[in-house]
């Protein structure tokens, strides 16, 4: 059996008075990048220390303005969204430069890490809708894929082993009336910088409904499935087509939906408990324990086999109350991995 690789999606709390709009502002603006970088660098050594094997960079941003706002500088493109290279930066692929020199020096090796590009379609549904403008959503392909171009060719103290691209629209929006054909030409293409560079490229998605569409992309080779609060995910994706595209999958073995969890114990105390922190920790101490996570990862390992090749929670923890809290969650999923890992079979 080949080890299953232990990875997380990327967004994850802020520290208390560090709000979302002020750290944008920081990344654009790069008036003080030392405070900003070290709020990037806070969590992204949580990750690590808390097991992560190929952690992403911490996604703190809103995921579509990040890409959409240099897209859109005029002063930044060549012409309609076509993106210069120089500003095709992301700031917080700079920003972990800082806590990957220390390990390289650490380790003697180059830590992996997991890079993660909104899509083209998501960022052309949130800024065209339903309207199908192809050539513009080519351009948008390209950008994206300009972004992880530059990235792979900046990184210095680390390598980027994998790259997603986050598509959580595919599939559930409505307003999605892309032909299938320009979509898997987009996907294509917005995954050639990393698979020339030979890190996997994983699609994100958050249901596998069309997931054929993945697969028929030359250049993407992970399928997201987001099977620890939606089991049923795991039924609409057939292992045959898999082997037949050798396209792998990457399983979500724990739950990140904080909400829905919350719920039950708001049932079961008869309460809100959101601002009680000592009852909000049962979600990590007695219902996302490691034993039911590598549960689930058994399961799947069941039906998909060796075509599972990452796993870890189901997806961002930005809505997390406190990063204390996310902190102990990728913990447990890691504990749960290398349990897998070790005794698979025994």
């Amino acid at each position: 059996m080949t080890e299953i690789l232990f990875d997380d999606i990327g967004s994850f709390p802020l520290p208390p008075g560090v709000s979302k709009t002020a750290l944008s502002d920081a990344a654009f603006d790069r008036g003080d990048d030392e405070a900003l970088f070290s709020v990037l660098n806070d969590i992204f050594g949580m990750k690590v220390a808390a097991g992560v094997q190929i952690p992403t960079y911490p996604q703190v941003r809103d995921m579509n303005e990040q890409f959409l706002r240099p897209m859109k500088n005029d002063a930044c493109c060549a012409g309609p969204f076509e993106l210069k290279e120089e500003c095709a930066k992301t700031v917080e692929m700079e920003a972990i430069e800082i806590y990957c020199k220390r390990l390289y020096e650490e380790l003697g090796e180059k830590p992996r890490v997991r890079m993660c590009v909104t899509g083209p379609t998501e960022l052309f549904l949130k800024e065209f809708g339903g309207a199908s403008y192809a050539d513009i959503y080519q351009l948008f392909a390209k950008d994206v894929n300009l972004f992880v171009h530059k990235a792979i060719k900046d990184a210095k103290n680390y390598t980027i082993s994998t790259v997603s691209v986050d598509e959580p629209s595919i599939g559930i929006n409505p307003d999605l009336s892309l032909p299938a054909d320009e979509i898997i030409e987009a996907l294509t293409t917005s995954g050639s910088a990393a698979a020339k560079s030979g890190a996997d490229v994983q699609i994100h998605i958050h249901s596998p409904l069309y997931y054929d569409l993945a697969c028929r992309a030359e250049t993407i080779d992970v399928i997201g499935m987001e099977s620890a609060a939606t089991p049923s995910y795991a039924d609409m994706i057939d292992r045959k087509v898999l082997e037949d595209y050798d396209t792998f999958v990457r399983a979500g073995v724990s739950r990140t939906d904080i909400f829905n969890l919350a719920g039950t114990l708001n049932e079961k105390y008869g309460g809100n408990v959101w601002g009680k922190p000592d009852i909000l920790r049962e979600v990590v101490t007695e219902m996302e324990t490691p034993a039911l996570i590598e549960k689930r990862l058994r399961n799947l390992y069941a039906v998909f086999g060796d075509r599972i090749k990452y796993a870890g929670p189901d997806c961002g923890l930005g809505s997390w109350p406190s990063q204390e809290l996310a902190a102990a969650l990728i913990k447990n999923t890691g504990i749960a991995i290398d349990s897998f890992n070790k005794n698979h079979g025994k």
